[in-house]
């Protein structure tokens, strides 16, 4: 591969990492366009992992393995389930560094939400992220090892949100 090629194929990747998490945010939000969980379930690996790390999410989110307990642990906080009456994803801070077909990327997320409880909250977690490479039309990316961690939470006043319910 000529250092012109290897140049090209990194910024594929981290298009394709890009295009995969923004993707996955887009799912989580609230109210998204999820239509099917199987739209999360395509994101990532048949054998992923999705981990909470951290005192405030290691007994929270423990650790799914598989792509069917991703989807089953993501999905117990997206519609039908009662949680978010509104929900929004931003993400900061990127890092992605690209090794042949793998990539790890690293995140800041911000997560702006009002429950159904009546409650809102402003979050900010630290996203690590493995993803692996298709290339097979076009670069793809699959995201094989999740982790979260909670930086902090604050509560956001609800009379600011009350007219979202």
């Amino acid at each position: 591969m000529t250092a012109l090629e290897r140049r090209l194929a990194v910024l594929e990747a981290k298009d394709a990492v890009r295009d995969c998490l923004t993707r996955y945010m887009d799912l989580c939000d609230v109210p998204g366009p999820l239509e099917s969980t199987d739209q999360i379930g395509l994101l990532f690996t048949a054998d992923a992992t999705w981990e909470g790390v951290g005192p405030e999410y290691a007994g929270k989110f423990g650790i799914a393995r598989g792509r069917a307990e991703v989807v089953a642990l993501v999905s117990r906080y997206l519609p039908p389930a009662e949680h978010f009456v509104r929900n929004a994803h931003l993400l900061g801070s990127e890092q992605i560094r690209v090794e042949s077909d793998s990539v790890r990327g690293r995140w800041i997320m911000q997560q702006l939400s009002l429950h159904t409880d009546g409650t809102a909250e402003l979050l900010c977690a630290r996203l690590e992220i493995d993803f692996e490479i298709e290339q097979i039309p076009h670069p793809t990316a699959r995201m094989s090892r999740f982790r979260t961690q909670r930086m902090f939470a604050t509560p956001l006043p609800t009379e600011a949100m009350a007219h979202l319910h």
